[in-house]
């Protein structure tokens, strides 16, 4: 079998589940016994020993029973399976940390699988690898996949092994209030806050009962907390515009000081203040820095659709501004590359709002994220005031739009899209109102003086489609219509790229 077709950056994911048209099934059980037992061996070849323990959790999607039956087998064939159910991404990383734990419950856990697809649609699933040292690179997934499909390699004789069940997200979940009493000095911190969940039907409604509710928080108003592996609230993902305008609604509605929205499998959070705006995207970036800054100064590493605004909140509050490639495991691996060179780097996060601070072993965890904040709203609601005090001197762009512009089928969009990124640079060196930015890592970046339009804009590659994304801010109204109206211009000379998000965004 090759299963090299189901890599995606650094996971694997598929389509699960029958029934959408034109989607067939390619993420089966086989498909997960194979690649289960190929990370077995990966793993215990990457640690020197003969048997290994694996723990497996999963989201709340409809296709997970049927993953499970076949992680299970992969593993058992000769390995030992911990089955910990429903749960969330980051707890399937932490629970390799607390060796206490499982030592008392069978022994240590040597590496972790969990199944989820993030905030994809229903019929989507996958696999999520970890170890004790973090979240496996897209070679490791690689190498795994040419294993899995090799099934001489991977079946050889050997003792079945065995299955337990160990549900850790009560550990967990009793590991985020301790952090939160430490922090306040008071067992019930969040005593008349009224702070609501919506968990979209995902794995993250533990939120509310297991560590909100501990803390003294009232939840009422929360929505959406059991699973529901057809999301029929919403999409559970804070980055979707439905999905943040119910949450922002339900806060609204029920008066709440705080609201939080959670992606399926709870490695990304949103949140809402009590005024019902979303504390998102370069928001929230801000928000966390300002905390983390006012402790220690050091170096933010973001992704590279951050806006101007943001780096020089950051620097005024302490701190320097890194922005760097998209992509979670890219910012990530940065913010541990500048500390390992001395440069103390407190906090990797993506205006996705996948977010991984230093401290909690650059895990991007959104559970973690929210219970940072909420150490936070505590301490501000003591001296009366609100938690967005703390980015009030943040500047907004006036405008900002992103449009992603898909290549035409047959177009080899790889060396298109290098072309129209290197001709895209000689154009901008051309126009004396356009100044590349000082620092870039991804595609081009280009700022505009007032009178052209008053921003910037990014253009790039997108990581794993055949699209070129395009992000621009203004500092003025109209501005964005005017970066883009250049860029469109630019890019009619490629028949290579659809440019319809550009001529209805151009016409609105």
């Amino acid at each position: 079998m090759d299963y090299s077709r189901l890599r995606n950056g650094t996971d694997v994911r598929g389509i699960a589940v029958a029934g959408v048209l034109h989607e067939d099934v390619n993420l089966t059980e086989q498909a997960a016994r194979d690649i289960s037992r190929a990370f077995c061996l990966w793993l215990k070849r990457k640690l020197g020993k003969r048997r290994v323990r694996v723990a497996v959790g999963y989201d709340s999607r409809i296709s997970a029973p049927v993953l499970l039956a076949g992680v299970q087998e992969g593993v058992t064939f000769g390995d030992d399976l911990v089955v910990t159910g429903l749960s969330s991404t980051p707890s399937m990383f932490m629970l390799l940390q607390d060796e206490p734990f499982f030592s008392a419950r069978g022994g240590a856990i040597d590496g972790s699988v969990m199944i989820t697809a993030s905030h994809l649609p229903f019929n989507r699933n996958g696999l999520k690898f970890f170890t004790r040292r973090g979240g496996l690179e897209a070679d490791d997934v690689k190498e795994i996949l040419a294993v899995a499909g090799d099934e001489a390699a991977l079946y050889v004789s050997g003792e079945r092994g065995t299955v337990t069940t160990h549900y850790y997200m009560d550990k967990y979940s009793a590991d985020l209030v301790q952090k939160v009493r430490a922090a306040c000095g008071t067992e019930k911190p969040l005593s008349g806050k009224k702070i609501l969940v919506d968990a979209g039907g995902g794995a993250g409604g533990f939120y509310a009962e297991k560590v909100l509710v501990p803390l003294g928080a009232d939840i009422g108003g929360s929505q959406f907390l059991e699973p529901d592996g057809y999301f029929k609230g919403h999409i559970p993902n804070p980055e979707n515009e439905a999905a943040m305008a119910s949450v922002c609604a339900a806060v609204k509605r029920e008066k709440a000081d705080f609201g939080i929205i959670f992606d399926t499998d709870v490695d990304r959070a949103g949140a809402v203040d009590s005024a019902g705006e979303e504390i998102n995207r370069n928001r929230l970036i801000a928000l966390i820095s300002a905390i983390l800054l006012a402790e220690r100064p050091g170096t933010i590493v973001t992704d590279s659709v951050t806006s101007d605004g943001l780096a020089q909140f950051i620097v005024s509050h302490g701190g320097r501004h890194h922005r760097f490639k998209r992509g979670y495991k890219n910012v990530i691996n940065e913010a541990i590359r500048l500390n390992a060179a001395g440069e103390y780097t407190p906090l990797a996060i993506e205006t996705s709002g996948h977010a991984a601070l230093k401290e909690n072993y650059f895990l991007d965890d959104g559970a973690y994220l929210i219970t940072r904040l909420l150490i936070a709203l505590a301490k501000v609601s003591e001296q009366g005031k609100k938690l967005t005090d703390l980015i009030s001197d943040l500047k907004m762009p006036e405008e900002a739009t992103e449009l992603r512009f898909k290549f035409k089928d047959g177009c080899d969009f790889t060396a298109e899209g290098a072309r129209i990124i290197g001709q895209l640079k000689i154009y901008a060196a051309e126009k004396d109102y356009i100044t590349p930015a000082k620092e870039n890592y991804e595609g081009v970046r280009l700022n505009f003086d007032t009178a052209h339009g008053a921003g910037w804009l990014l253009v790039r590659m997108s990581l794993h489609e055949p699209i070129l994304p395009v992000n621009a801010e203004s500092e003025k109204a109209g501005g964005v219509k005017e970066i883009i109206g250049g860029l469109y211009e630019f890019l009619k000379d490629f028949d290579c790229l659809d440019l319809s998000p550009a001529e209805t965004f151009l016409k609105g």
